[in-house]
């Protein structure tokens, strides 16, 4: 049987409205998401070499449990077990009254679990700054705090900018798993559209060039970043 085209119910309402909003709850997951993975990423990144052994144990936990468990695993748990866990008040409050449960917790549960893949990259990107810069820093009378400050999160953040990027364009596809617990993003309007039109081909082929045209867009724009910020002397800045 051939497949009877129609390329044109893409532009028909209400299944180009329902593109537009999935387009937006795609980037509003992926960007409250991202922010908090970078704040807590980078806080735990940061513990993770600093000299207190606890500190460190602590923020290797965090990294190897978050790390470790798929993330539609974590979603699931955000959403259907840790409101039980609660106290009955608050379980009830997270349940019942919280404003877009669904949406609060697709970007808690992505946040965390990016966390932990952003920490890896600003550990490795502060442990490849020279061990004689460190020492430096203590030599002019730095502390650890102002060490971090001026030296090593300036340097260690333009070193890591493209695995930085790739992490974004990662939370930005992950941001899909959010349908399995009700948010309307992209991916889940394209199955929406598909099984009010049967017109599957069209409205993944639709949501794909979305995709592609982002993820391109932001990748052009963080090579950009990436040429402003290069340090001369370093392999990972470019010849």
């Amino acid at each position: 049987m051939s497949y009877n085209w129609n390329w044109g119910v893409l532009l028909q309402d209400p299944y180009l409205g329902w593109l537009i909003s999935g387009v937006g709850w795609t980037l509003a997951v992926s960007a409250a998401a991202w922010v908090i993975a970078f704040a807590l990423g980078s806080i735990v990144g940061v513990a993770r070499t600093l000299p207190n052994r606890f500190v460190r144990g602590a923020a290797t936990a965090y990294v190897e449990l978050f790390r470790n468990i798929p993330l539609l695993v974590q979603l699931f748990l955000w959403y259907f077990v840790v409101p039980e866990l609660l106290p009955e008040d608050w379980g009830r409050w997270v349940k019942r009254d919280l404003p877009l449960p669904e949406y609060t917790t697709a970007v808690v549960g992505l946040g965390f679990y990016t966390a932990s893949r952003v920490a890896e990259q600003v550990r490795s990107g502060i442990e490849s700054i020279p061990r004689g810069q460190t020492l430096a820093g203590y030599a002019s009378g730095l502390t650890t705090g102002q060490l971090y400050r001026w030296i090593l999160l300036p340097v260690g953040y333009r070193l890591i900018i493209p695995p930085l990027t790739s992490e974004f364009l990662t939370i930005f596809k992950n941001s899909s798993l959010a349908l399995t617990i009700g948010v309307l993003e992209l991916t889940a309007q394209s199955r929406q559209i598909t099984e009010y039109t049967f017109q599957g081909f069209e409205a993944f082929t639709a949501a794909t060039v979305i995709y592609v045209v982002i993820t391109l867009s932001v990748t052009a724009a963080m090579g950009l970043v990436e040429r402003r910020a290069r340090m001369p002397g370093f392999i990972a800045g470019g010849r």
